[in-house]
């Protein structure tokens, strides 16, 4: 139960933006930004990072939706997904996705824990400047986005369906949604 009255039912960030579209649409704008945007790293690839650091953050909303999300853009589906949470070093992905993976999540820890070795390693596996600087912003964005659902408690579903259904519509429609109005 949330620890405010939303006035919806609405799940995870969902109904806290339906609450206060007042900050839901610059959140919503760059999620979309970020996660769909144009960029050299595929879309299911950014997802994996902001799943990757909902993880690490042990916020089950925003990894289930977010994981639900790559796994719908990433050939190898939700295996690859929780292979990535559960041993990154193991995990069959690029050098330059596990450089980048291992960027977000220093920054999760802390922005300054982000060191030269890791910028150089990700260079090194043919990361440019702009995907070194997306992921360690989606990091952050998502440290902020796990912060906000589970600082407020917002309503976590059990089930896998529901978000899988979430996912059909952020791959189609994206993250910036004209529903939600101000409040009168």
């Amino acid at each position: 139960m949330p620890h405010i009255a939303l006035g919806n039912e609405a799940p995870g960030i969902t109904g806290l933006f339906q609450y206060r579209p007042e900050t839901a649409r610059p959140m919503s704008a760059l999620a979309e930004v970020l996660l769909r945007g144009e960029n050299s790293l595929p879309r299911g690839d950014r997802e994996l990072i902001a799943a990757y650091v909902s993880a690490l953050n042990d916020c089950r909303f925003c990894y289930n939706s977010h994981a639900a999300f790559a796994a719908a853009q990433l050939p190898e589906g939700m295996d690859l997904v929780e292979q990535v949470r559960a041993d990154l070093g193991g995990a069959p992905i690029s050098a330059k996705l596990r450089a980048l993976l291992m960027i977000a999540g220093a920054v999760q820890e802390s922005g300054r824990k982000v060191a030269e070795e890791h910028i150089a390693a990700a260079r090194d596996a043919g990361a440019s400047d702009v995907e070194i600087h997306d992921a360690v912003l989606i990091a952050a964005a998502f440290c902020m986005y796990n912060r906000y659902v589970d600082g407020l408690a917002a309503l976590t579903p059990d089930d896998p369906a529901d978000y899988a259904v979430m996912a059909q519509f952020i791959v189609a429609a994206g993250y910036v949604r004209d529903d939600i109005k101000d409040r009168a």
